[in-house]
């Protein structure tokens, strides 16, 4: 037994030695922990502000595409918040098989926007119930198809996590440059030095927090971050306060405002493929995720991470929410923190849902300037990227045809991203996933994995997927 030592029974010992007799209780998992009430609101916290833009901006996207008024669009907006603290309760929290129990975020998925706006063109009125009606029947079938789904994660080695999770940062880094610019291209100030700049002094304010902050204020330094650069924004001129002015104190988002939910086969068929790529996303992230907070994703795990998304996605629409799904962006904040708790996580999906129902609150996390964010967002997104990274130096590359999936796999799921009209001759349904580089480049991994590791062979060299560092960082526990 001697001769054949495991990383987690190493740190058991170890942990054993620490904190007294073997007999005693397992010392709790940093995801099972719960923090001091302050530390706990200002973690969570700091995950709104990293995901508030991402949520808020599908309904912005969609709601005046099908001829939605500014009221309305401000209505969705909130619902979405609201609806995304439901989702990210489930996932954090979650009861009998429902919830990956992680710090895991949901949020209204970008994957659906363009299939939304292609449903809701031309319907009028009945554009959003037919949408919601869509995203009804593609959770109820996503929520039963879980199990199944779930099983998938045999076919995802270090090679394909690995090429996954870099990836999702790499993808995402485009978002942080065009909140760098101003976010809308059609502005005047788009790209503007004065952006560009405030992003810039935001970047380097978070980097420098992160170099001299020690203990708990290091954690949030990203919060910090934002605030002085919303602060050095305002003698700029890019920090707005009409949405204050302007919103009301308390707002419910009232099920089913826009109407009863209608049902179309084109638009359910359409809705059920974005809820396949949003669960393939999932269930990479997930997979990220297990690996950033030393809890490695099982079948089980995945099953139940997805069981919350597509729960999530079937009742949002009662309140007049999107279909959700994992926010990637706060697995960098994760990373970067370690702060691994999912009350910290559950605390940030209170304030979303308390966000959705006091338009005022919702209003000052929008008082940051989405220049300020990109800066943020920039280190938050390399950070995933650098975690994917990681996870690839664990991949045995020189095994195999092993590097050959991994550069076929960053090749295919780059092309959305260096070559954004690479298939706009493709028909509108296949843009669904085509459009997605995470999608499409787990997809290729996955295939290519199977065809280089499984297919006529038994033993394909690689190792269980492992963290090299996070035996030193956890205490294995009873989980």
């Amino acid at each position: 037994m001697a001769a054949k030592p495991r990383f987690r029974k190493a740190a058991s010992a170890e942990s054993d030695s620490r904190s007294g007799p073997p007999s005693g209780p397992d010392p709790k998992h940093p995801v099972d922990e719960k923090l001091p009430p302050g530390k706990m609101f200002t973690s969570g916290l700091q995950h709104v502000a990293a995901m508030y833009a991402g949520v808020v901006a599908p309904p912005m996207i969609v709601g005046p595409a099908v001829g939605l008024d500014a009221t309305e669009t401000a209505f969705l907006m909130g619902a979405s918040l609201f609806t995304a603290g439901i989702a990210t309760l489930l996932q954090t929290l979650g009861f009998w098989k429902i919830g990956a129990k992680l710090p895991f975020v949901n949020g209204v998925s970008f994957a659906g926007v363009t299939p939304m706006i292609a449903i809701g063109k031309g319907e009028g009125d009945n554009a959003i119930p037919i949408i919601f009606g869509a995203i009804i029947v593609a959770g109820v079938l996503g929520f039963f198809a879980a199990p199944y789904f779930c099983k998938l994660v045999r076919f995802f080695p270090p090679v394909v996590t690995g090429t996954v999770i870099t990836l999702i940062g790499v993808s995402l880094l485009p978002v942080a440059f065009n909140w760098s610019q101003g976010g809308n291209s059609q502005a005047d100030d788009y790209g503007s030095m004065t952006n560009i700049g405030m992003a810039a002094v935001t970047f380097v304010i978070v980097l420098a927090l992160r170099k001299f902050l020690r203990g708990f204020l290091q954690q949030i330094a990203i919060l910090l971050g934002l605030v002085a650069g919303t602060l050095l924004a305002i003698p700029v001129g890019i920090t707005h306060f009409d949405a204050i002015k302007n919103a009301d104190l308390v707002g419910f988002p009232t099920p089913f405002h826009f109407g009863a939910p209608q049902f179309e086969i084109a638009a359910i068929i359409s809705m059920c493929i974005v809820m396949l790529v949003c669960m393939t996303e999932s269930t990479a992230d997930m997979l990220a995720l297990g690996k950033i907070v030393g809890r490695p994703a099982d079948e089980k795990t995945i099953e139940g991470g997805l069981r919350a998304d597509t729960l999530g996605s079937a009742i949002s629409p009662l309140f007049n929410g999107f279909m959700c799904s994992a926010f990637a962006q706060n697995i960098g904040l994760v990373a970067m923190t370690k702060v691994r708790s999912r009350f910290v996580v559950a605390t940030g999906g209170g304030i979303l849902i308390l966000l959705g129902l006091c338009p005022v609150l919702a209003s000052v996390i929008a008082l940051v300037p989405l220049p300020v964010l990109g800066g943020a967002g920039i280190v938050l997104f390399g950070t995933v990227a650098a975690s994917g990274i990681q996870t690839l130096a664990t991949a045995a590359l020189e095994k195999g045809e092993n590097a050959l999936i991994v550069a076929a796999a960053l090749g295919i799921g780059l092309i959305p991203i260096a070559a954004p009209t690479f298939y706009h001759a493709f028909p509108e349904d296949l843009l669904v996933v085509l459009d997605s580089g995470i999608s499409t480049g787990c997809v290729v991994a996955i295939v290519l994995n199977l065809a280089f590791n499984h297919l006529g062979r038994k033993d394909t060299g690689e190792e269980t997927p492992t963290h090299p560092e996070i035996p030193d960082q956890i205490p294995a526990t009873a989980h």
